[in-house]
């Protein structure tokens, strides 16, 4: 299987918004994000970002030829932090890599555009899966000053 993992275009914002709402009706219980209220918004301020391709947040994609089959955004704040968010790949790809995949390009798109970045994640309590992957890929945990009691805080340490 040949995957390519590259940032989704401006024409390819409605694929993103796609997979998201799958994502989130997949496995609620592994985003802080509700499918159904999510359905309410007309449009995700991802889908603008992708649109307007803007440089501090960014979506790559994972596609299998032409089919976008995982996603995973970059949000670039204040101090040269960045956050990973939305880490997902369709049910049919897990097990074959591809989240680690789109972990790394997504940490290495971030040092190429910012200078010794700092990057932070966070992964739900119940999202074991996840969890172990972060940890395989080399973050650690860090205090959690958001949401302790729903989600795990982790930094990347490489």
């Amino acid at each position: 299987m040949n995957i390519n993992y590259r940032n989704l275009l401006p024409e390819e914002s409605k694929l993103y918004r796609s997979i998201r709402l799958e994502s989130l009706f997949e496995f609620p219980e592994s985003f802080c994000a509700d499918y159904h209220e999510a359905l309410k918004i007309e449009k995700f301020r991802i889908e603008s970002d992708i649109e307007q391709q803007s440089f501090e947040r960014f979506v790559l994609g994972a596609f299998s030829e032409d089919n976008l089959i995982g996603i995973c955004v970059f949000v670039k704040s204040e101090n040269n932090i960045g956050h990973i968010y939305q880490m997902y790949v369709k049910k049919e790809f897990q097990g074959k890599n591809i989240g680690s995949g789109l972990i790394h390009s997504i940490i290495n798109e971030a040092n190429k555009r910012f200078n010794d970045i700092e990057i932070f994640l966070e992964v739900t309590l119940q999202n074991n899966k996840a969890y172990h992957l972060y940890k395989k890929i080399g973050f650690e945990e860090i205090v959690n000053e958001t949401d302790p009691e729903n989600s795990i805080a982790m930094k990347y340490i490489g």
